[in-house]
């Protein structure tokens, strides 16, 4: 299906959803309609009750951190120091600061 292992756990978080496309394909690989995989979906999430978006995360919980939107604009940050000293100091000191936290 062309998903790499990280893809496949943000979806089974539900950190990332399915298209209808790629639901299509899945659908095609199992020889399933794609109504198989709503057959059991709860009630409150078939009538649209469900608030939409990305799950609740909780900085104790390290694997919520990957779903942040501060996690990503920082590492996005990080990566643009072009010089790879500072970039460095900048991790050394970001760790240090962690300890103390």
């Amino acid at each position: 299906m062309g998903l790499t292992f990280q893809q496949v756990q943000k979806y089974e978080r539900g950190s990332n959803r399915i298209s209808s496309s790629r639901l299509f394909k899945f659908a095609k690989v199992l020889n399933v309609p794609v109504s198989h995989f709503f057959e059991r979906m709860a009630p409150r999430i078939a009538t649209g009750q469900r608030k939409v978006g990305r799950p609740k995360s909780n900085m104790n919980d390290g694997a919520a951190i990957d779903t942040k939107r501060e996690t990503l604009e920082l590492v996005r940050a990080y990566y643009k120091i072009t010089n790879n000293r500072v970039r460095q100091e900048i991790r050394v000191m970001v760790q240090a600061l962690a300890k103390k936290g």
